[in-house]
């Protein structure tokens, strides 16, 4: 006899319950358990499985290779991000904050892919037909998009098998339904309608990107299971000016890559070079202002780090960080004390990644070092220099990920001295924060 098992589901983040609760506990959301359908377990009398066979096996070693093409998405940043372009039949899904521009940005790749002969098809599942017109005349949309209105996940896979679009944008996935599965944006809408457009993008080779909504955590709306089923999952975020997008799971590229962007009235654009854009109002001649080369994701940069020391009119000095994991941070004032006899007990130290950034690079470590000696001792740092390095407890200066990736950076963007670990092109390097400090302000002290 069948068993029926009743199932309870966070429509937030798709915890599992058997039985409804009032708070989850693993989002913390309120009222946000809705029944599923029960699952049915059959024990039939050919034995556990019912007398069911396997299906059919096939060894690796017989299995062709093949490369999944690739469309160009016309913005060279966002080709960077997905590992060198749109796959054909693969779904991506992005999300971010409400009005950060994801789609504009699909909006703009619709009409590049549109634009270079490639059908396109745009599910508006948010806006109407005239909204998006209007955003387009913005934009300067010009190629001949296929638009409708229609979310039913059966139809929008029809539409797919029918027409055969190179792209299939869906705005967005919590809008879609199917059929006899609840209200739309429920957890059982959202995990099946992913599953059948997935099905439909790899059975017409279509490139699939579909719009996520997010929860006020940064997660993506609905069941987990949903970032498992597809291919590429990216998170677009806001930084000062500027608009980051990053892969955070890409099974046909290298996760962590990191795409810069622009918000204009004509739309995102591409940042091509970030070092430049980042360090553009940097102070020149300042005490307390280094340039450090780190690697964010996959992508080295050249960013600014800042320091600030003043005496404090409070019994306890104040230690302020912003954009740097405080922790570390505490490390290396505790070793500027007492591997540099640098007194900071009576002092207010403030330290900044400039831009807005977070970054919790150890790669960072030397920088804040020499950024706060240099706002101790009211001397700047010659402009030609450029840093990276991680400080130990014992003082020494260790060795960072990707540092020669860091290096071409510094020298690329005009940085003539480094002062880094040692064994970087088998140079010397420094040793310590001693060294480093003598390094700085010491002309033969160049890299």
């Amino acid at each position: 006899m069948a068993k029926v098992r009743a199932s309870y589901v966070c429509n937030s983040c798709g915890y599992q319950s058997a039985k409804p609760l009032g708070r989850c506990p693993n989002c913390q959301a309120w009222n946000s358990f809705e029944e599923e359908a029960p699952a049915l377990t059959t024990k039939g009398r050919g034995g556990a499985y019912g007398g069911i066979t396997g299906g059919k096996l096939t060894a690796l070693s017989t299995v062709g290779r093949r490369e999944e093409p690739r469309t160009s998405s016309g913005i060279a940043e966002l080709d960077r991000v997905l590992g060198g372009g749109l796959v054909a039949g693969g779904v991506t899904l992005i999300g971010g904050e409400p009005g950060i521009g994801k789609s504009t940005l699909l909006l703009q790749v619709a009409d590049r892919v549109a634009t270079a002969g490639g059908p396109v098809l745009y599910v508006a599942g948010e806006e109407s037909l005239e909204q998006i017109r209007l955003r387009a005349d913005r934009l300067g949309v010009t190629a001949e998009i296929q638009l409708t209105r229609d979310t039913r996940a059966e139809h929008v896979a029809a539409l797919m098998a029918e027409h055969k679009p190179a792209l299939c944008i869906v705005d967005s996935i919590q809008t879609v339904t199917v059929e006899g599965e609840g209200a739309p944006g429920g957890v059982a809408q959202v995990r099946d309608g992913t599953a059948m457009l997935t099905r439909a993008a790899k059975e017409t080779g279509t490139a699939t990107v579909l719009v996520g909504h997010v929860t006020k955590d940064g997660t993506v709306a609905g069941p987990k299971v949903m970032e498992h089923i597809v291919d590429t999952t990216v998170f677009l975020e806001t930084v000062g000016a500027f608009r980051l997008l990053r892969s955070v799971k890409n099974r046909f590229g290298q996760a962590g890559e990191l795409g810069v962007f622009e918000m204009r009235g004509e739309g995102l654009i591409a940042v091509e070079n970030p070092s430049a854009a980042f360090l553009a109002e940097r102070p020149v001649g300042v005490a307390g202002s280094v340039v450090a080369a780190t690697v964010d994701g996959q992508r080295p940069m050249l960013l600014e780090v800042q320091a600030l020391a003043s005496k404090t009119p409070y019994p306890n000095a104040r230690r302020v960080v912003v954009g740097l994991d405080p922790r570390r941070v505490d490390v290396v004032l505790a070793v500027l004390e007492r591997r540099l006899d640098l007194t900071l007990g009576g002092l207010d130290v403030y330290v900044n990644l400039a831009g807005g950034l977070k970054v919790p690079d150890p790669g960072l470590d030397l920088a804040v070092a020499l950024a706060v000696y240099s706002a101790v001792v009211g001397r700047a740092l010659p402009g030609n220099v450029a840093v990276f390095g991680e400080v130990g407890l014992a003082g020494e200066v260790r060795s960072t990920q990707a540092a020669l990736r860091r290096a071409e950076e510094a020298r690329r963007a005009g940085y003539t001295r480094l002062v880094v670990p040692p064994g970087l092109d088998g140079q010397a390097g420094v040793k310590s924060v001693e060294e480093a400090v003598g390094a700085v302000w010491t002309p033969s002290g160049a890299r």
